[in-house]
């Protein structure tokens, strides 16, 4: 973008006029003047700037301009392949996004891996992950694929993960890299430890690995059976995490939750005892209905190991948790027996038999009433409220009631019988944590906790939190209007910045003189109830497939991602999808603001996705 200049005085491309101004840092704001240059914040002041040639002045009075928000954990790895504006994101103020989480990425699996290991633990249509991948893949290193991704239009910035499961999976092949008895060759166990150094020095911010035991693999040839990284014994582990640790990047994991040592393992890991320390950013931190006693302990559990000398944080949705369903069709029917059974099953007469059966549903009734166990899901049908049916009567009603409206029915059976009748026709949701506001508000303030977590490009038919961020701006802005304050909302922004670029060392998250001006603008009177409802948009990419999103036009003034305008009034603006905004942050490394001039129009570019609204709120 080039520097114009009017009677000899340098101008700025975008003035943002007498806003209420927040760098990040957590310092409190103050009303300022940003003039923004090639791209960089060029001067941030109190006095009034000079707007002679400048096309982009924005009077930002009774707003608040900040940095744009970082999502820690999305799975965008296939959709920013092929719409890379990941609008979704963006129109709520998200500018940079981390991929490769839970084990997952594109890096080394060709596209029917791919498919098979994000398809169902991801519930994104396999084959639309096939195609998308066989389609863009032209990589086959870390290197070739940053190429690959600053090659596309990208809307906001991408950092990444290399997944674990990627490399044992093309190490090993996906049937013998989900064995339990089987252990990479040393050969294999050396290619793994080399694409990881690899990716490390091309900037990743680390290695994300899970050992969580209900993800289940999609396809034929390994269905149902467990992530790859699960099958790492200690020992791959442990020189893997030894390549982490000596380069201080970050290890993402999810612990085998059935086994609260793990847990307590995956945390003390962090310690260096030693040997340099091992920042660890673990899954996640949540108010269980299932266990309302576990949150508990992982505030203080963070406390501890950070004491003794670990770096360790939780990652936390800072939102109420609330899942929709289409019938059976929901990952949290993976984390026992015969809800697992059915999701086996991938034809629907075979599912339709099976859940007729009376011994099945004898199994199912079994698991539902079983206390025992550590449980995501609290199976409770009267806490499943139906929103959507061919058979208006239900409609607005819980399983339960159903049930007793039947004559007694039991809750699992008036569920099954509704699935049989309907199908994927009826749709439900239920809200499975983060449900106290009281318990929110404490995480919110942990320091062992980040903020930023929505699970974005991912379950697309069963929840939406792209723009989490503001429901927590929300929170926090009504409690000091309301004389009960948690946090300052100069905190809850550093929270969602400049924390957390910070911790996985990326150059985002900051809006001062010199930092690439990449911002949003909110403005507080909208921080209302628009928040909670969801709306459904196609995803052109996935065939035309209905997501649930979120909209609140009204909220978001402005984004910008490198000193350009790629969000207006909450809309996404021409340039988006055509040219480059984002790029690849490699960890520990300045990222210039992308010039105008070079913004390519590279890669696929979707139309605008259609919207439809659906009236649901919390």
């Amino acid at each position: 973008m080039a520097t114009r200049v009017s009677n000899d005085r340098v101008t700025y491309d975008t003035i943002i006029r007498d806003g209420l101004w927040f760098d990040g840092t957590g310092t409190p704001p103050a009303i300022r003047s940003i003039g923004i240059r090639d791209g960089a914040v060029a001067v941030v002041s109190a006095d009034p700037l000079d707007e002679s040639g400048c096309g982009d002045v924005i009077d930002a009075s009774g707003t608040w301009v900040m940095p744009g928000m970082i999502d820690i954990h999305t799975h965008y790895d296939v959709e920013v392949l092929a719409q890379p504006a990941l609008a979704e994101s963006l129109r709520h103020g998200v500018t940079t996004v981390l991929v490769g989480s839970c084990s997952l990425s594109t890096i080394h699996v060709d596209g029917t891996e791919a498919g098979d290991l994000f398809g169902r633990v991801e519930a994104i249509p396999r084959e639309h992950v096939i195609d998308t991948v066989e389609r863009h893949k032209t990589w086959s290193a870390p290197a070739a694929y940053i190429d690959a991704l600053d090659a596309r239009p990208l809307g906001p910035n991408i950092a990444g993960f290399i997944g674990h499961s990627d490399m044992r999976t093309a190490a090993m092949g996906l049937d013998r890299a989900t064995r339990p008895n089987v252990r990479p060759t040393a050969s294999e166990q050396a290619q793994m430890e080399r694409w990881l150094a690899e990716a490390l020095d091309c900037g990743f911010v680390g290695m994300s690995s899970q050992q969580l035991l209900f993800d289940k693999l999609d396809g034929d040839t390994c269905r149902s059976r467990t992530l790859p990284s699960t099958y790492a014994k200690p020992r791959e582990l442990r020189r893997l995490k030894s390549l982490l640790r000596k380069t201080g990047r970050i290890l993402q994991a999810g612990p085998d939750i059935s086994n609260p040592a793990n847990v307590g393992s995956q945390a003390f890991t962090s310690l260096g005892i030693g040997r340099r320390t091992l920042k660890t950013s673990l899954l996640s931190a949540a108010d269980i209905k299932a266990n309302p006693h576990a949150i508990k302990i992982m505030g203080p559990l963070a406390g501890l190991v950070n004491r003794l000398g670990g770096d360790f944080r939780w990652q936390h949705l800072p939102v109420p948790f609330e899942v929709y369903a289409d019938g059976i069709d929901l990952v949290i029917f993976e984390e026992f027996g015969s809800g697992a059974a059915a999701l086996h099953l991938q034809e629907q007469l075979a599912r339709d038999e099976l859940l007729r059966d009376e011994a099945y549903r004898r199994r199912f009734r079994k698991d539902y009433e079983s206390k025992f166990g550590t449980r995501v899901w609290h199976r409770d049908f009267f806490d499943a409220e139906i929103v959507a049916c061919p058979d208006q009567s239900v409609i607005g009603k819980s399983f339960g009631q159903v049930g007793l409206d039947r004559g007694g029915v039991h809750p699992v059976d008036a569920f099954l019988d509704l699935v049989l009748e309907h199908g994927t026709d009826i749709r439900w949701r239920t809200t499975i944590s983060n449900h106290r506001p009281e318990v929110l508000r404490q995480m919110a303030r942990e320091p062992g906790i980040q903020l930023g977590f929505s699970d974005a490009g991912a379950h697309l038919r069963n929840m939406a939190f792209y723009n989490c961020g503001l429901r927590l701006l929300k929170h926090v802005h009504l409690a000091e209007q309301s004389g009960d304050p948690f946090m300052t909302v100069a905190e809850a922004v550093h929270r969602m910045t400049g924390e957390l670029a910070d911790w996985y060392d990326i150059d985002a998250g900051h809006l001062r003189p010199g930092d690439r001006a990449d911002l949003m603008i909110v403005d507080p009177e909208h921080l209302d109830d628009s928040l909670e409802k969801y709306a459904e948009a196609t995803v052109p990419a996935f065939g035309g497939m209905s997501r649930m999103v979120n909209r609140n036009d009204d909220t978001v003034v402005a984004v910008y991602v490198s000193g350009r305008r790629v969000v207006d009034r909450g809309v996404p603006t021409e340039m988006v999808g055509v040219q480059r905004t984002g790029q690849f942050l490699r960890a520990g490394r300045r990222g210039a603001p992308v010039a105008a001039e070079a913004a390519g129009s590279a890669g696929q570019v979707t139309g605008r996705p259609v919207l439809a609204e659906v009236g649901v709120t919390e």
